[in-house]
């Protein structure tokens, strides 16, 4: 579990040069809650700083994960070490297929609190100037193996080291990697995401459905 504090950068296009994508590892308790619509609410966990609200946070976004096996992944191909939080994810786990995730997935973390997968994490300059790899964001969305977003269906307390469960797995095979790479290299599998439905993150859904509309696409249901 990861928290991060607002930072001064050099690499931010945020006006004031703030961010909070350097997050660290914090063992709790932790609350997590949604943090309200995106553009307002920030984090879904408390202490944890979201200072680009434009593109970053909100109920959609309340919470990021990575998978601590696709970090280990990275640091191979890059050479270096990567702790927990590296990417800026508020929960690193592991033993989960997370950006295999289907889109409404949901997870019960510890005792209390349930999250649903709503997408994946589209790189960004910060997330580029953060790392200080050349070509950051082009490498990382040809893995396209993101990690995912997740809003909160209940709210509580998460500790480090809270097992991680699914508890729902819905009837589609639309997964996180699936729909990354439908809103960034793979635009003719855009009509696929509609079978996630209103689970799908809001902004995601409705670039499928203008596609669809645009290009006269087929959709089955």
């Amino acid at each position: 579990m990861n928290l991060g504090r607002p930072k001064s950068v050099p690499y931010t296009g945020q006006r004031d040069g703030l961010t909070g994508i350097d997050k660290r590892p914090v063992d709790g308790p932790v609350r997590v809650s949604a943090p309200g619509p995106k553009g307002v609410g920030g984090s879904g966990l408390a202490g944890d700083a979201v200072c680009e609200t434009r593109h970053h946070g909100g109920d959609d976004q309340a919470v990021y994960a990575v998978a601590r096996e696709d970090l280990d992944e990275w640091e191979r191909t890059l050479g270096r070490t990567l702790p927990d939080g590296s990417f800026g994810e508020n929960l690193t786990t592991e033993g989960v297929d997370v950006s295999g995730a289907l889109i409404g997935e949901r997870w019960a973390v510890g005792p209390e609190v349930v999250l649903e997968v709503t997408s994946g994490r589209v790189p960004c300059r910060t997330f580029q100037g953060h790392l200080g790899e050349k070509g950051w964001v082009k490498r990382f969305t040809e893995r396209a193996a993101p990690g995912a977003y997740l809003r909160v269906i209940t709210p509580g307390e998460v500790r480090a080291g809270d097992a991680v469960r699914i508890v729902h797995r819905p009837d589609h095979d639309v997964t996180v990697a699936l729909q990354f790479r439908a809103v960034t290299t793979e635009r003719e599998l855009l009509p696929r995401l509609l079978a996630a439905g209103d689970a799908l993150h809001p902004e995601a859904l409705r670039r499928a459905r203008e596609h669809v509309e645009k290009s006269g696409a087929v959709v089955e249901v």
